[in-house]
C-alpha cells in the first residue's frame, strides 16, 4: 500500500519535473538493475566502471541520491570526495609538488626570535563600500615577526611600486630598517621596490610562488585585521578605512594578546596582578 502511494505521488509530481533530470534518474535505476541481475545469487558488488558511473551521475544531479538502493547514498559522496582528493593530488604531483621553502629562508625563520632583523610584507585588498560603488582599496602591512608588532599599515587605491616603495621609507626612518624582508612575489615589488630596499640595505627574500605558507605569520595578520575587524564594519572611503586601520593596529600593538608571547602584547607591558577588569570599545 505505501508502495502503491509513492507510485501515484511520483506520478502527479513527474509533469513538473525537467526531462534531463528524469532521465540521469532512470539511468540510475537502470544502471541498479544491471548490478542486481549481474549479482543474483552472490553479494552485490560494484565493478569500478559502476562506480565511476554513479559519481559522475552524482556530479551532475545530485538528486538522484534519492532513488539509489544498491549502495547507501553516502557512500556515493564518499567515493566522490576520495575521487576528488586523487585529482587533485596528482595535479600537484605533475606540477612538481608543493614548493619547498629556501633552506636559507627556513634557517632566517629560525633565527627570528634571537635577532630583531626579520619582517614580512604582504598586502591585503578588499571590495569597500564607497557612496554606494564598489571600490578597491589596498592596504599594505609589515610586521616584525620576533614580538607580532603591526610595524607599518597605510592604504590606497591606485597601489603601485612607487608607492610601496615610499610605504618602505617611511616605514624605517634613519637606521631603523630591518637586515632581512620576506615578501610575497606579487607584481606591485617592482624594481623601484628592489632598488629602494637595495639602498636602505635591506636583504629582499621572496617566497616560492604560490606559497603563503612561507609567510604565515604576515598572513595570520591578514586574517584577523579580516575577522576582528573589516568583517563588521562598513567602510565609507579610503580615509575611513585608514582611520579604522590605524585604531585596529594600536588596540593589536598595544592590548591583543599572543600565546606565542606567554600572553603579552606585542609592545610588552607589565601584568597587572590586582585591579578591577573593565571593557572599553574600540572600534565603536
Amino acid at each position: 500500500m505505501i508502495g502503491l502511494l509513492c507510485f501515484v505521488l511520483a506520478a502527479l509530481a513527474s509533469p513538473f519535473k525537467s526531462k534531463i533530470r528524469l532521465e540521469a534518474e532512470n539511468a540510475a535505476l537502470r544502471d541498479q538493475l544491471i548490478v542486481l541481475r549481474r549479482n543474483l545469487r552472490a553479494r552485490v558488488k560494484l565493478a569500478n566502471s559502476d562506480r565511476w558511473f554513479f559519481i559522475q551521475l552524482y556530479r551532475w544531479f545530485p538528486l538522484i541520491l534519492k532513488v539509489l538502493t544498491v549502495i547507501r547514498p553516502e557512500t556515493l559522496v564518499r567515493w566522490h570526495r576520495a575521487g576528488f582528493r586523487s585529482y587533485w593530488r596528482w595535479k600537484s604531483r605533475s606540477l612538481g609538488g608543493r614548493p619547498q621553502i629556501d633552506s636559507d629562508l627556513r634557517a632566517l625563520i629560525r633565527r627570528m626570535s634571537v635577532e630583531n632583523s626579520l619582517w614580512g610584507a604582504p598586502r591585503i585588498h578588499g571590495e569597500l563600500l564607497k557612496l554606494g560603488f564598489a571600490v578597491a582599496q589596498y592596504s599594505f602591512v609589515i610586521i616584525r615577526l620576533d614580538r607580532r608588532d603591526l610595524v607599518w599599515i597605510n592604504v590606497t587605491t591606485n597601489p603601485t611600486a612607487e608607492w610601496v616603495a615610499r610605504q618602505i621609507t617611511e616605514a624605517f626612518p634613519w637606521d631603523g630598517a630591518p637586515g632581512y624582508i620576506i615578501r610575497d612575489r606579487d607584481r606591485i615589488y617592482g624594481a623601484v621596490v628592489i632598488r629602494r630596499l637595495r639602498a636602505m640595505g635591506i636583504r629582499d627574500k621572496p617566497i616560492a610562488p604560490a606559497s603563503p605558507w612561507q609567510n604565515g605569520f604576515a598572513e595570520r595578520l591578514i586574517g584577523s585585521i579580516r575577522r576582528e575587524c573589516l568583517d563588521h564594519i562598513i567602510v565609507l572611503g579610503e580615509e575611513h578605512l585608514r582611520r579604522i586601520l590605524k585604531n585596529y593596529a594600536a588596540y593589536y600593538n598595544d592590548v591583543r594578546t599572543h600565546r606565542s608571547l606567554n600572553k603579552d602584547a606585542p609592545i610588552s607591558r607589565p601584568v597587572q596582578r590586582s585591579g578591577i577588569i573593565s571593557s572599553r570599545a574600540i572600534l565603536g
